[in-house]
Parts: C-alpha cells; sequence; structure tokens
C-alpha cells in the first residue's frame, strides 16, 4: 500500500464491487419496475402526475445518509444491511424514469395516436405498439441518468452493513488512507462511465430499432420479466451468503479490528460461519442493529452506553457503571454485556505536539486560556451526546473562536495536524496520534465517564447457541492499552489487512 498498491485488497475489491453491482442491478430493476408503470400512469390519470412527482422530488431532497438512517427503524424494509440499502436506491432513482417515461409519452403527436385508434387499436395496443416505442429514447435517458445516480449513492449503504465499494471510502476516511478511498471511488467512478456509456448506447439502438420495427416494442415485455429475474437471483444470492453469526462493528479502525478478533475467535472455536458487517454509521445504528438481530454482538464501551443509550449523568465508577450497563441492557434490551476485553478507550483532547510544547500545556484546564483564538472540530456523536461537548464545555470553559467544526473522525487527525483546526476529541488508543504526533491533554477534573470495552451480545443469539458465550468471555481481560494501541498502529501507519493483523495477535495470545 505504501507504493500504491492495492495487491493486499486484490480479492476484496473484486469482492466489494460484485456487491455494489448487486445493489445497483437489484435497486434499478426495481426502479423500472416501478417507475414506468407510474410515468404511464400519470398520462392516464393527469390528476396524480402533481402529487407523484412531489413526493418523488422529496424524496430526492433528502440526503442519502439521513434516508439510510431512517430506513434502519422501519419495520419489514428497513434495519441493517443490504435490504435497506436497496430500497433507499430504489427510492433515489424513481424520480428521473417517473419523469422521463411521463414526459415522454405526454411529448407525442396526438395525431399519431388518433391513427392508431381509427385503425381499431385499443388502448392497451396504442401503449405498446405506438407509445412507448416513441418514447422510448426519453425513457432510456432517464434510467441513464437514474443508474449514474444510483452507483454514486450506493457508496453511502457501506454506513449500515450494505457492502460495496463504500467500504473502502468509509475505511480510508476513518485510517487517513486517500489510497483506500480510491480504492472504492475508481472503481465506483468506472462502474458509472461504464453504465453511462453502455445504456446510452443501448438508447441509441433501441431507438433506431424501435422506429423501424414496431412489433419490437413488445420485447418490453420481456425485459421487464428478465429484470425480475435479475432481482429474484441477485437476493438469491444476498440470501444464501449470510453467515450463522453476524457480527458488527462501528466506522473506525479499533472497531474494526475488534469486531475481526470476535469473528475470528468464533471461527478458530466453532464450527460457527461468521458474517462480518463492519463500518457501521456510529453508537445508535450499532445498538439498533444488535436489538433486533440484525447482526448477532459486537463491542461497546461502558461509558458510551451509559450516556448515549441509558441517557444517564457521567459517573467515574467503572464497576457501577459496568453493573448499571449490565442489568439495564439485559432488562431492557433483552442484551447481555459480558466481561470487559482489558482496556478502556476514553475520549482524548488532542492537540499538536508542537503547540504543547510551545504553550507548556498538558491538562484540559490549561488549554482553557487559549481556546478562545482557536478552532475546534469534533465527531457528531460528540457534540451531541451527554459525555460530549456540552458538558466538556462547561467543565472546562471552554470558548472557542467560532462554532466547533463537525467531521468524521479520521478527518479531524488529518485537520488537526495540517492546521485546519487547533483542537479535536479523539481516541486515546487511536495509532494515528502518535503517527501524527498529537499530544492528548490530561482530564485533570476527571470529566468523561470510564470507558471499557465490552462485546454486547443478543440473549437470543446465545441461547441459539449456548457455546458462543463461553467463547467470547475466554477474550476477557486479552487485550492491554498499549496492545490496541499497537493493533491500530500497524492498521492506520503501516497499512497492514486488518484480518492478518489478527490473526497473528491471536496467535501470539495462543487463542488461535
Amino acid at each position: 500500500m505504501n507504493n500504491f498498491s492495492w495487491i493486499p485488497y486484490g480479492s476484496e475489491i473484486l469482492l466489494r464491487t460484485g456487491e455494489h453491482l448487486i445493489l445497483v442491478l437489484i435497486a434499478m430493476g426495481m426502479a423500472i419496475i416501478i417507475g414506468i408503470p407510474l410515468g404511464i400512469i400519470m398520462t392516464r390519470y393527469p390528476k396524480l402526475a402533481n402529487p407523484i412527482i412531489t413526493v418523488a422530488n422529496a424524496i430526492q431532497t433528502i440526503p442519502s445518509l439521513a434516508l439510510f438512517g431512517f430506513l434502519i427503524t422501519v419495520p419489514f424494509l428497513g434495519g441493517i444491511g443490504k435490504n435497506p440499502a436497496i430500497v433507499a436506491l430504489t427510492l433515489y432513482a424513481l424520480l428521473p424514469i417517473i419523469r422521463n417515461t411521463y414526459t415522454g409519452i405526454k411529448q407525442i403527436n396526438l395525431g399519431v395516436k388518433e391513427a392508431g385508434k381509427s385503425l381499431g387499436m385499443t388502448p392497451r395496443q396504442i401503449l405498446i405498439l405506438i407509445e412507448i416505442p416513441l418514447a422510448l429514447g426519453v425513457i432510456l435517458a432517464g434510467v441513464r441518468v437514474s443508474t449514474v445516480i444510483c452507483v454514486g449513492v450506493a457508496t453511502i449503504a457501506a454506513a449500515i452493513g450494505g457492502g460495496g465499494l463504500g467500504v473502502f471510502i468509509f475505511r480510508g476516511i476513518s485510517t487517513v488512507d486517500n489510497q483506500l478511498i480510491l480504492a472504492g471511488a475508481i472503481p465506483s467512478a468506472i462502474i458509472a462511465l461504464l453504465a453511462d456509456w453502455g445504456i446510452g448506447r443501448l438508447e441509441i439502438n433501441l431507438t433506431k430499432r424501435s422506429t423501424k420495427k414496431p412489433k419490437y416494442s413488445q420485447n418490453i415485455l420481456i425485459i421487464f420479466a428478465l429484470l425480475g429475474v435479475i432481482i429474484c437471483s441477485a437476493l438469491g444470492i444476498i440470501n444464501q451468503s449470510k453467515g450463522e453469526i453476524i457480527i458488527g462493528s462501528k466506522n473506525f479502525t479499533e472497531q474494526v479490528i475488534l469486531g475481526e478478533i470476535l469473528a475470528q475467535q468464533i471461527e478458530n472455536n466453532s464450527n460457527l460461519k461468521v458474517e462480518r458487517l463492519f463500518d457501521l454509521g456510529g453508537t445508535f445504528i450499532c445498538h439498533e442493529a444488535v436489538k433486533s438481530q440484525k447482526i448477532d454482538g459486537y463491542v461497546e464501551y461502558t461509558g458510551t452506553a451509559f450516556t448515549a443509550i441509558l441517557k444517564e449523568k457521567p459517573i467515574n465508577n467503572p464497576q457501577l457503571v459496568y453493573q448499571k450497563v449490565k442489568e439495564a441492557y439485559h432488562n431492557q434490551f433483552q442484551l447481555e454485556v459480558m466481561p470487559s476485553l482489558g482496556f478502556e478507550n476514553t475520549f482524548a483532547i488532542l492537540i499538536r505536539g508542537e503547540d504543547a510544547k510551545k504553550y507548556q500545556i498538558k491538562t484540559i484546564s490549561e488549554v482553557a486560556k487559549y481556546t478562545p483564538e482557536w478552532q475546534a472540530g469534533f465527531g457528531h456523536e460528540f457534540l451531541a451526546r451527554e459525555d460530549g461537548y456540552p458538558g466538556l464545555s462547561k467543565t472546562y470553559n471552554l470558548t472557542f473562536t467560532s462554532q466547533p467544526k463537525a467531521m468524521e473522525l479520521g478527518l479531524m487527525y488529518r485537520a488537526l495536524a495540517d492546521k485546519n483546526v487547533d483542537l479535536v476529541a479523539g481516541n486515546s488508543t487511536d495509532g494515528l496520534i502518535s503517527v501524527l504526533d498529537l499530544f492528548m491533554l490530561e482530564d485533570d477534573k476527571h470529566y468523561f465517564p470510564p470507558y471499557e470495552t465490552v462485546p454486547i451480545f443478543n440473549q437470543k443469539t446465545l441461547k441459539e447457541h449456548p457455546k458462543l458465550q463461553p467463547i467470547i468471555e475466554h477474550l476477557s481481560g486479552q487485550i492491554s492499552s498499549q496492545e490496541m494501541q499497537k493493533l491500530n498502529y500497524l492498521v492506520d501507519h503501516e497499512k497492514q489487512p486488518v484480518k492478518a493483523v489478527v490473526k497473528d495477535f491471536l496467535s501470539r495470545k495462543g487463542l488461535s
């Protein structure tokens, strides 16, 4: 990877490209099957045109990540994984198809339709033999636009476990690795360009043939049938890929490593097949996923669970926080909180190493007198959480030159190093702290609660697989803070594949 080589990730790039294509194919098939009939209905019932277009327009204006997030809690259609991703992509692809179908049919000369009527054609025959062939070029132009949109938006599916090339993009952002970002962005761009070119050629060829051979338009029915076959086949592939145990993770390096540790621990000590749904959006997405058994388990932090999920005020007693979280999760959510993996990953208030030396700053209290002239950068979750920025600013009387910038964790580190911001909230075990020469300020007023790492599993899963809990609990106390920071360093700085790093770690620990 240091020489811009994607060879270590070659097989995964092919896998993610296949996932991306499946998402796009199914979504576009669904959009065509829904969109073209809606466009036709609008031409038959003009009063429905404005409501349908208004709804399609409204969907198009919703930010893609917001729509993906909203679908997590929607019954049947939502959740985590490929299904909600396909629903979201289908919704985004509808507008150009509906609008172009409607426009293409409406612009046909009325005299042509009247000629069909005079020949004794039924409305259905006029539609199939006259309207669709003449509107085909405009309809395909809509399909072309929708496909390009769909390919781009499909990268967001990785945030809810939908897979695809977005996995590389999110991973690259979290590790400040441009090569990984390009590993996802370049294949995605190539797919979009090929789709645009291919449908463009099809648009030209079909338009010519439809004007020369009117009976060719009857093949529209065959096209719809083929779309149905593609959708069913692709859904079959998705369903067959499910593992017996599904392990999730949040969307930063440490979480992916911990998720892989759980996955390999299960695979090494049982006959269970494990599916990995890593790089999910964040705490709340993982929590909803494990509650609804969309994933079976992931690693959480006790302080995060206590303040963000249970909405409790921060306290500093590690054992008390663990017990309260364990009891509440067991009773309220039917989730089992297992013993700590052995280390704590607290929030780290970071500044540049050169600034720490320049101003002789060691604690958060000491930095307060400089922050009125500084710019802060925090994660979206940190800005909103009870144990995040609101309480921190009150405890330490922190004020900044302007509102803190909200950004992804990986981007914050790079922004701090590049002097775009002056203070950020990271994670104490991140490998990038030493790589970018950042300085961790001491929480001298002990504001942050304990953040012990604990595996959390759905109780139904543990009942179905009674040997699973002892396998996971065998990891208890096996990872120190120094070891975790080293693992993060190997992935973030040395660019080693997560699976290889975890395999070597478990082997050295005698756990493989």
